[in-house]
């Protein structure tokens, strides 16, 4: 298995219940991260190191490190030849090497469907020629991958039944430290360190002007540990650093906890929108990624709850328009609509509710059964 940052380390390690749950003496090796590493996963190479985004610099600097990890895991897995091998999301890493393993007879399996409906479409042609199944977490690909005569399952979301239908505010808050009566902003920079890089300062500039305006107002950042330092620079550097909780982990907590939530696009807007919480969802990288990024784009929204609602539910700034001033607004929009417009936050969180039933699934005993017919051939 290779599943490259957090996001896919939490996936795999749902995955490795329902392997575990059919198959108790397997043995699974690869790349990895902690929650794979709690199931018994040995970790050739830590998750983190495939965790790299965009097109530019970003991304040359990392190449030749991300290559070589990618030749010396071909090598090992055409030695050992696994019964099969999962690509975890990071189709970039991932759908290269599944094309060779392959094409020497090694079954290949890719849980998350790259985005071809999103941005990429071009994509698709490779995902034909790299797998032999693909495990879809969202209802409408397995019809879309049909058409190109891609095999898949449809097995739901597996953040759906970890995260509950009706979240506990009230301990969530209780274990942060929290009051009831806190207005309360959960503030969600990013998984990776380009992610920091580009926007931890800019959303701490917009809580301080959150701050002038309702001086109230909490902030809590969950913080993946080894992005901890970073994040606490940004904080620094804007000044509130004495104003705002930065704690490692408990992204979960944070976000059951929190009123509002200001995320960076990504996994994490899911996360949000199955706790039912109004957000606003921001995103910045290196120019040159962002010219070729916004020619890829096939549908006006880049939230993962707005592709999925069909709708701009909750606002989206992006690259020059995510300014603190902007981010700082949008956020206060829905703290007032808190008292002022209670209706709004309801209808948000009844398309959050549908959203929430329709990515429902046993998704560990679902892909375990698919990979059982890959396998059986």
């Amino acid at each position: 298995m290779v599943a490259g940052e957090a996001s896919g380390d939490l996936l795999a390690g749902l995955l490795l219940d329902g392997i575990q749950d059919r198959w108790p003496d397997v043995t699974a090796a690869g790349i990895g991260g902690p929650q794979m590493a709690r199931r018994g996963f040995e970790a050739w190479w830590p998750h983190d190191k495939l965790s790299v985004h965009g097109y530019g610099w970003e991304v040359l600097r990392r190449y030749r490190e991300i290559v070589g990890i990618r030749a010396q895991l071909k090598t090992r897995l055409l030695a050992q030849r696994p019964d099969v091998f999962i690509g975890v999301d990071a189709p970039d890493f991932n759908l290269d090497l599944e094309a060779d393993l392959k094409a020497q007879g090694i079954k290949t399996v890719h849980f998350v469907s790259p985005s071809i409906w999103a941005w990429r479409p071009e994509r698709v042609e490779k995902i034909r020629r790299s797998v032999d199944h693909v495990l879809c977490i969202f209802p409408f690909e397995p019809a879309l991958l049909a058409q190109h005569g891609i095999q898949s399952t449809y097995v739901g979301h597996p953040l759906a039944n970890v995260i509950p239908m009706v979240p506990d505010r009230a301990q969530a808050r209780a274990k942060l430290g929290l009051n009831a009566e806190d207005l309360v902003v959960a503030i969600l920079p990013g998984s990776r360190k380009s992610e920091i890089q580009h926007l931890a300062l800019r959303f701490f500039q917009a809580a301080a002007l959150m701050q002038q305006a309702q001086a109230a107002t909490k902030f809590i950042v969950p913080a993946i540990p080894a992005l901890k330092a970073e994040i606490e620079k940004a904080a620094r550097a804007s000044g509130m650093s004495e104003h705002i909780q930065i704690i490692e982990g408990q992204s979960h907590t944070v976000l059951a906890a929190c009123d509002v939530a200001l995320i960076a696009s990504g996994t994490a807007t899911l996360e949000a929108a199955l706790f039912k919480r109004p957000m606003v969802i921001a995103y910045r990288m290196g120019w040159l990624s962002w010219q070729i990024m916004r020619r890829k784009k096939l549908q006006p929204w880049v939230g993962l709850p707005n592709i999925l609602c069909r709708d701009f539910v909750v606002p989206e700034l992006l690259q020059d328009d995510a300014t603190a001033q902007a981010l700082a607004d949008a956020v206060l929009n829905w703290l007032d609509a808190k008292t002022q417009a209670p209706e709004k936050i309801a209808a948000l969180e009844q398309k959050f509710n549908a959203l929430h039933t329709e990515l429902q699934r046993d998704t560990p005993q679902l892909a375990a059964y698919a990979l059982q017919q890959v396998l059986q051939g």
